[in-house]
């Protein structure tokens, strides 16, 4: 297999507990993360990696009924769960997707990939530096990296965020696929507390109901820079916060 799409979701979410089984707009957030991420040009398969713990039940029923591989691993070590799944794919290129982004568009998702794929590139993103709205992000990895980090990373960070190691690895060939500017990063569309869930809720009606898969982020986009009101809703909160506050504590 050359390329798979691979989803880490869990259920013990420390904010918002079961947050990827609730409801917008009549089906689970797990179900519009799956159901964008296998319309991805350029990837074979797509996977829902899940702790191998009894209250996933309801994340690889929700991946199944989606015609979803499903793999279980570790609830902590998530770079052993990555490493698990792509070695049962048997893939060489993962672009790693988190199951609490609604909004991932799939057209950017295939741009990361063929980084990998087809750029020559071992490690590609969209956030060195941040330039899109938070909840589109995604990153790919070839299997020979991905190998070697889950060899070789020890700090906690590194395994809990699965790709730290190959991003600072200075003999890893990188690529960043730019946003399109006028200051798009500062808009917040992924899922963590409270105030994100009444984002996404206020903000789903109003986004086409049909083939959900197939709008790009400039529909969203376009809905939030017309209503200051909407995009207030969850504003105000640091995308790199918990990332500096993981570093520390690593």
């Amino acid at each position: 297999m050359k390329a798979a799409v691979i989803v880490q979701a869990r259920m013990a979410s420390t904010r918002l507990p079961g947050k990827v089984l609730m409801d917008l707009g009549g089906r689970s957030v797990l179900a519009h993360v799956l159901t964008r991420c296998k319309a991805i040009a350029g990837a074979d398969a797509v996977c829902c990696a899940v702790p191998k713990t009894p209250d996933c039940a309801p994340l690889i029923a929700a991946a199944e009924a989606l015609g979803v591989h499903v793999f279980q691993g570790d609830e902590d070590d998530v770079l052993a769960r990555y490493h698990g799944a792509a070695k049962m794919l048997g893939t060489e290129t993962i672009l790693r997707v988190t199951s609490d982004c609604p909004l991932i568009d799939p057209a950017i998702c295939a741009r990361v990939l063929a980084e990998v794929t087809e750029g020559g590139t071992d490690f590609a993103c969209i956030n060195m530096p941040p330039s899109w709205p938070h909840g589109l992000d995604c990153e790919a990895v070839s299997f020979t990296w991905l190998d070697r980090a889950n060899a070789e990373a020890e700090k906690k960070f590194q395994r809990e965020h699965v790709l730290p190691w190959v991003r600072e690895n200075p003999h890893v060939r990188k690529a960043n696929v730019a946003g399109p500017g006028g200051g798009v990063e500062h808009h917040r569309w992924t899922l963590d507390n409270d105030r994100d869930l009444e984002f996404l809720r206020a903000l789903w009606p109003r986004l086409p109901g049909d083939g959900p898969e197939s709008w790009p982020y400039t529909v969203p986009l376009a809905i939030v820079e017309a209503d200051p009101a909407l995009a207030a809703i969850n504003a105000g909160q640091d995308r790199l916060e918990g990332l500096k506050k993981s570093m520390q504590e690593s």
